[in-house]
């Protein structure tokens, strides 16, 4: 195992010299980060496939593309998003003047996910460049391809005490969760998150939590059927659907069940053929337990379409499961694969009562015209992010923050955004020296008493 303390004190050491607080430095790491990963797209898009089977259109527009963008957003705006910013002084305060200092948070950690080993490694790691970090960057270990060859191309690329990927499982987490780290970002599922903030409590150390959750999608009787079971399809089953933001189950109103599951039927099919094993476009199981853990949640009295499985490959089909109920053990947990169980509702208003009552997921989206209803989803419903008549896409819009609430995360990133995440707001009062007024000093009486009343 490495010596990670040495190398966290040589990037304590590097960030003590101020180069990263330079904008020009900044705007000249992230250049290099975009020039090596378009370097190297190919290789990255190769060692997709070897993990998850991920075909080339999946891996560069749902990771590399939204990478690149994201970069090219921050060389253009983190010299505006590092300003200083004047906010107005209140009445106690004047003559000075009030100003908010963006400054890096310091040494950082960054743990990337496996479902999306290069936008959820590499989302966070713009962010934490931007606002003049060092960092470290610990890629998944579940998609191992995909983590020795980021690895390779960026440890060749950057300093080491500035910038340094560290590949490991386990045991390497553990131990880097106990240096000291001036702020730790995690990707993953809430059972380690969880042990993420208890490391971070230790030390009192920030952090941004994204994890998952049950994510519902409400189909009510007005929705425009036929899109709508096209984005569910597409939303549920990229990436085999290992998705942290896809829809987990669906609520359909009782009386379109059986045309909508007639629909997303066939647009599987439209998709990914007869038998999506065949597809080029249709990936795999990331490992043998995930494989096993979602083979188990297949209820073969309640598949609607789907169902087959190939342990040798890693393969379960897009699967439907029909006649479901919150009872059911595949309600239990996230299921973040290709299964997705249907459940019925009535009255749209006990629907949102129930859902309140359950933790606040990741994502949710509603297909549906009635903007009373919108806008009761809206004012009703805690969860990070969501769509009405869509799924999946609002993780596309860097000016979206991206992030759970309560149980499927904390704190958000993207974009600008990112930018914050990873920076300290310094508040500072500059105070003129010319005049002192003496309210604010003892003795006090009445009168004084009576003007501080009226200016606070």
């Amino acid at each position: 195992m490495q010596d990670f303390h040495s190398i966290i004190t040589g990037q304590q050491t590097f960030f003590e010299t101020n180069q990263t607080k330079e904008v020009r430095f900044r705007k000249e790491q992230l250049k290099k980060l975009l020039k090596v990963l378009r370097e190297n797209e190919q290789q990255l898009t190769d060692a997709a496939w070897k993990d998850l089977h991920k075909s080339n259109f999946e891996t560069f527009a749902t990771e590399l593309g939204l990478v690149y963008g994201e970069i090219k957003e921050a060389i253009r705006k983190v010299k505006r998003w590092s300003k200083p910013k004047r906010v107005i002084t209140n009445l106690a305060n004047l003559p000075g003047c009030s100003m908010i200092y963006p400054e890096p948070y310091g040494n950082t950690l960054i743990i990337g996910a496996w479902n999306y080993p290069y936008l959820l490694t590499l989302g966070p790691l713009i962010g934490a460049m931007a606002a003049g970090n060092t960092i470290i960057l610990k890629p998944s270990e579940l998609t191992p391809t995909c983590s020795t060859t980021l690895t390779k191309i960026l440890n060749e690329a950057f300093d080491p005490g500035y910038f340094k990927v560290i590949e490991g499982g386990v045991a390497e987490t553990q131990s880097l969760l106990q240096e000291q780290f001036d702020y730790i970002f995690f990707t993953g599922s809430t059972q380690i998150g969880k042990i993420i903030y208890k490391a971070a409590a230790e030390n009192l150390t920030p952090v941004t939590l994204e994890l998952g959750g049950k994510s519902p999608c409400i189909i009510d009787r007005d929705a425009a059927l036929k899109v709508a079971a096209k984005r569910i399809a597409w939303g549920k089953f990229i990436n085999a659907g290992q998705t942290c933001n896809a829809p987990d189950y669906l609520l359909v109103h009782h009386s379109i069940k059986d045309w909508f599951l007639e629909y997303i039927k066939a647009y599987i099919i439209s998709f990914y053929g007869n038998d999506p094993k065949q597809s080029p476009d249709y990936p795999r199981i990331v490992n043998r337990s995930n494989f096993e853990r979602l083979k188990n949640l297949i209820d073969s009295d309640k598949v609607y379409c789907g169902g087959e499985t190939d342990e040798s490959e890693l393969y379960i089909a897009p699967t439907i499961l029909d006649n479901v109920t919150w009872n059911d053990p595949i309600m239990e947990d996230e299921i973040f694969g290709p299964v997705l169980p249907v459940l019925t509702f009535e009255d749209f208003f006990e629907t949102v009562k129930v859902l309140k009552q359950k933790p606040k997921p990741l994502a949710l989206y509603y297909f549906g015209r009635n903007k009373g209803r919108h806008k009761m989803i809206l004012n009703e419903l805690s969860f990070g992010s969501g769509a009405i008549n869509d799924t999946v896409m609002q993780i596309t819009n860097s000016r979206l923050p991206f992030g759970g609430v309560g149980n499927s995360g904390i704190g958000t990133y993207h974009g600008k955004v990112g930018f914050a995440t990873f920076s300290h707001h310094k508040s500072v009062l500059k105070q003129v020296t010319w005049i002192d007024i003496p309210l604010k000093y003892a003795p006090y009486n009445k009168l004084k008493l009576n003007v501080v009343k009226k200016v606070l």
